[in-house]
């Protein structure tokens, strides 16, 4: 019995330990033949016994989603012809099997003790690959029991083995992805070769479908488009083409047997091809013409057709009549589009130049709604309080800033009229002015700072909006706020970054703050005008409409309060800063 064994009570397995352990290293070499991970698992597991009085009770694999699965070992009843790697259905386990199924489960990829019935000592292995960590997920477990708990020597051989059986599935999980990745390459190749065979025929076709394209886009050039494009589908297809308008009237007759005098529309003939339209997408024989409808926004614009009594027409006279409709849909849609784009160009315009644009697209699009970009631009900011940016507000804004002669873009964003000035406004006077428009005088208006070119109209809209939101939190939050008027408080961002402004605000000011607000004190406005003064006492005194002495009285409550020494250069820094900010937040009207 060997020291360690004695010291556990376990005896001494058959055999000595270097007969054991040369037999393990027999097993490495066996392993790692190519057997599948099945095989390995079954091997090692039915080489437990040989090391010691020690029983394999389960062994088991991880499925591709990772979930454990139980692998009978080899000798078992339920062990059978091996399965192919992977397609591995293990039995329905009996109840105590399906407890310690569920003991290994709760593992969580570590070795661990596991309660066996009958069983004094019960272990599971997990099983990793040589660069496996502890707690990474294992290759699989295998789980071994005694009759009584192993001596430190057995428990090492037993945990040779389960490293050896680990680095086996590592390998034979090598190699079966490189059995399956050749087995890919081969498929892929075989389905190379048949997209190359297939190739030439979609190359044929992308070249036909190319030469009709280039055609009709020649024929959208011309002049007469209606006439080009009957023309050109003519000469595609060897049909004649016909193109007629939404109700039935002819625009274009390209090709022989033109009936004249041309029938009058049929109106029954006409919804019924509608109708038919709308069913099938693709084109439909109305009596012995092949007719494809050309729409926009699901609006019927006209329709193109290709005499043929015999229904001689087939996929590529399809497309070619398909894309001949697709272009006079775009032609007759285009006068509309020119319409409706004019509407719209001005506010889309400022929403492309807020959020930045090119400078040569901003020239040629502003100049096309009269607006002139060169030169200097500010950007408007307009809030008003309980009246939502609807159109009639954003008309509001408009007409104030037209009736004092200002040339501007104007459009709505984020809740707020916004505005791209050519010139400077004067900020009160605009304010007035949409007051008046609006009848209310609770609203504010930010003003950015000057964009010599459209690539800095993004930046302005910032400012223009943290002059407003200052303009907005102040005691006055009613007028008009310059971004070039802000001087410190630029530094006051908009949205959140106000949360830590106050919150410099009360590192610095909080006692002082405190107490005036609980004494009705004047520390933090005498601090405040102190600074102003530059330190001079007989400025800030006067200023503040009181004797020196009294000022020198409340510095020195101050230091007593605050706890900051005024002699301190970078102290004197952080409270100026600190009180201009709470003037600005509404600390000093």
């Amino acid at each position: 019995m060997s020291t360690a064994a004695g010291r556990t009570g376990a005896p001494d397995p058959p055999g000595s330990r270097s007969s054991r352990l040369h037999r393990l290293m027999a097993l490495s070499g066996v392993l790692s033949d190519g057997r599948d991970e099945h095989e390995v698992l079954r091997l090692a597991g039915s080489w437990v016994a040989r090391l010691g009085p020690w029983r394999t009770e389960a062994a088991y694999l991880p499925t591709a989603e990772g979930r454990l699965v139980r692998c009978p070992p080899a000798g078992s009843p339920a062990a059978g012809p091996r399965p192919p790697a992977g397609s591995y259905s293990p039995p329905g386990p009996s109840a105590t099997g399906r407890a310690l199924d569920g003991q290994v489960g709760r593992l969580d990829s570590r070795d661990g003790a596991v309660r066996v019935p009958g069983r004094e000592w019960s272990w599971a292995f997990a099983l990793r690959g040589p660069s496996g960590r502890a707690g990474s997920s294992p290759a699989g477990y295998l789980v071994v029991s005694g009759r009584r708990p192993p001596g430190d020597e057995d428990l090492a051989l037993l945990g040779l083995l389960a490293r050896q059986t680990g680095a086996a599935l590592a390998g034979a999980t090598a190699h079966r992805r490189e059995r399956e990745s050749a087995a890919e390459l081969s498929r892929v190749r075989q389905d190379g070769n048949a997209a190359r065979a297939r190739l030439a025929d979609v190359e044929s076709e992308l070249t036909y479908r190319r030469s009709v394209h280039d055609a009709l886009s020649g024929a959208t050039a011309t002049g007469d488009t209606e006439a080009g494009i009957a023309w050109t589908v003519h000469r595609l297809t060897g049909f004649s083409a016909v193109v007629e308008d939404q109700f039935g009237n002819l625009r274009a007759w390209a090709g022989p047997g033109c009936p004249d005098p041309y029938p009058k529309p049929d109106p029954g003939r006409q919804e019924q091809l509608i109708l038919d339209a709308i069913r099938d997408a693709r084109p439909v024989y109305v009596g012995h013409r092949l007719t494809a409808v050309a729409r926009h926004r699901g609006e019927i614009l006209g329709t193109v057709s290709l005499v043929d009594p015999r229904g001689a027409a087939g996929e590529r006279e399809e497309f070619a009549l398909g894309h001949a409709c697709d272009a006079l849909a775009l032609e007759m849609a285009h006068l509309r589009s020119l319409a409706e784009m004019e509407l719209r160009l001005r506010r889309e315009l400022v929403d492309d130049l807020i959020t930045g644009t090119d400078d040569e697209s901003a020239f040629a699009r502003a100049a096309a709604v009269g607006h002139d970009l060169h030169g200097a631009q500010h950007l408007v900011a307009v809030g008003w309080t309980g009246l939502t940016a609807d159109d009639a507000f954003v008309q509001a804004v408009a007409g104030a800033a037209a009736g004092l002669g200002l040339r501007s873009l104007v459009a709505r964003r984020s809740g707020r009229a916004v505005l791209v000035v050519q010139g400077r406004p004067k900020g009160e006077e605009l304010y007035r002015s949409v007051a008046q428009e609006l009848g209310s005088r609770a609203g504010a208006i930010g003003l950015g700072s000057r964009c010599d070119s459209p690539a800095e109209i993004p930046r302005s809209y910032q400012e223009a909006l943290r002059a407003l939101e200052v303009r907005q939190r102040s005691r006055v939050p009613h007028g008009a706020t310059s971004f070039d008027d802000l001087g410190l408080y630029r530094i006051i961002g908009t949205g959140d970054d106000y949360r830590e402004i106050e919150a410099y605000v009360r590192e610095w000011l909080g006692p002082l703050l405190d107490y005036d607000a609980a004494h009705r004190g004047d520390l933090v406005r005498t601090l405040s005008q102190y600074f102003e003064a530059g330190g001079n006492y007989d400025g800030a005194a006067s200023a503040l409409g009181i004797h020196r002495s009294t000022l020198r009285y409340r510095l020195q409550r101050m230091r007593e309060i605050g706890g900051h020494d005024l002699s301190d250069v970078e102290t004197r820094l952080n409270l100026h800063v600190a009180t201009r900010v709470w003037k600005v937040l509404g600390g000093e009207a």
